[in-house]
């Protein structure tokens, strides 16, 4: 009787252990459902909090950049410096300019001329249309001797960054050698295949060599200046220190041109630090204490030959109304009061923009 009921006893204990235990294993389940979910949750956030933190990280570094800039700029003057020249980006890459041939001109010389010691400056010329056959196989004394020929002469004068080799530079050559000219363009000092270090003053002295050289050879036939972009500043610089000694060339023209260098640095669309607090003390100033001015609106009010100036409005580097308030300046200027002063622009609907145009029909109209 005692064995039964201990028998009856247990049965009951382990009846009544049962939902206990199954009780215990489901608050387990659910509480180990639970610590998954939280798991899970976290694993996202984690993840956005380590995105957002490597991405704030880089916005201040980049800020950090931006405003380290100026001061290494107006601590560096020559950084500037370069930035207006660009003379260290060679376009287009791998092209040997001892052959002008390989660009497509076939009736091109290479020659190589000492404006000063330790400079040495690479000069293209190309012959007019009709001395092309001529042309082949001559040597440099028959390019010499050819400018003494009755063509008219342009000396062109390019801008920043490239060679005398750029593909737009190219085909102006093209144009212009068809339309009858000699052309005659070449490297400042620091730029291409030519030695020495750019400056404004080099710059100068390499195109008055240039000029002298081909005046030396040219005889009585027209010589014309033409400046592009960076190479009107050039070419004002040049054409007012011919007036001063009496020696005009008998017309400049000038592509593109800017007032001075402080306004079209400011008026670049490219510069991003245009609404920088105190913008001309960080760049403008440091501009100036290169001694780079190329102050065209200075120098057309010594020029006295004729001017012929061409812009586009769609111009995204040098802003179109800087070359209508140059052609202002010069047209009320005493020093043009003899001499025709023009300014031809070409509406945004034809795409010239900066340096294309050599391309417009109406080119040798123009010129002529």
């Amino acid at each position: 009787m005692r064995k039964r009921n201990e028998s009856v006893t247990v049965e009951h204990e382990r009846a009544a252990a049962a939902p206990l235990d199954k009780g215990c294993s489901l608050r387990h389940s659910l509480r180990l459902a639970a610590t998954a979910a939280d798991t899970g949750m976290k694993r996202p956030l984690g993840r956005r909090y380590g995105l957002w933190f490597r991405l704030r990280k880089l916005i201040i570094w980049l800020l950090g950049v931006y405003i380290a800039i100026p001061f290494l700029v107006k601590l560096c003057p020559a950084i500037q410096a370069k930035l207006v020249f660009l003379n260290f980006v060679r376009v287009p890459y791998f092209i040997d300019l001892k052959r002008p041939q390989d660009q497509g001109l076939n009736h091109t010389c290479n020659y190589y001329l000492q404006p000063e010691e330790d400079v040495t400056i690479g000069v293209w010329h190309t012959v007019p249309a009709a001395l092309w056959k001529n042309a082949r196989g001559k040597d440099q004394l028959w390019f010499e001797d050819a400018l003494g020929s009755s063509h008219p002469v342009i000396l062109y004068l390019h801008g920043n960054a490239g060679t005398r080799g750029g593909d737009h530079r190219v085909e102006l050559y093209k144009v212009l050698s068809s339309l009858g000219y000699h052309v005659v363009t070449f490297d400042y000092r620091g730029w291409g295949d030519s030695i020495g270090s750019p400056s404004e003053r080099g710059m100068t002295y390499d195109a008055l060599h240039v000029f002298d050289w081909i005046k030396a050879r040219s005889g009585d036939n027209p010589v014309y200046i033409w400046g592009h972009s960076l190479g009107t500043g050039v070419a004002t610089n040049l054409v007012r220190r011919l007036c001063e000694r009496e020696t005009p060339p008998d017309a400049l023209i000038l592509e593109s041109p800017f007032t001075n260098i402080r306004e079209e640095a400011r008026s670049h669309p490219f510069s991003i630090y245009r609404y920088f607090p105190g913008f001309d003390w960080f760049f403008l100033d440091p501009i100036t204490t290169s001694g780079i001015k190329f102050a065209n609106d200075e120098n057309v009010k010594y020029i006295s030959c004729s001017l012929l100036i061409l812009h586009a409005e769609d111009d995204p580097v040098v802003p179109f109304h800087l070359g209508k308030k140059l052609y202002n300046i010069a047209a009320t200027s005493r020093s043009f009061r003899d001499y025709k002063v023009q300014f031809v622009p070409f509406h945004t609907d034809l795409g010239y923009r900066h340096k294309y145009i050599y391309r417009s029909p109406e080119l040798p109209r123009i010129l002529r």
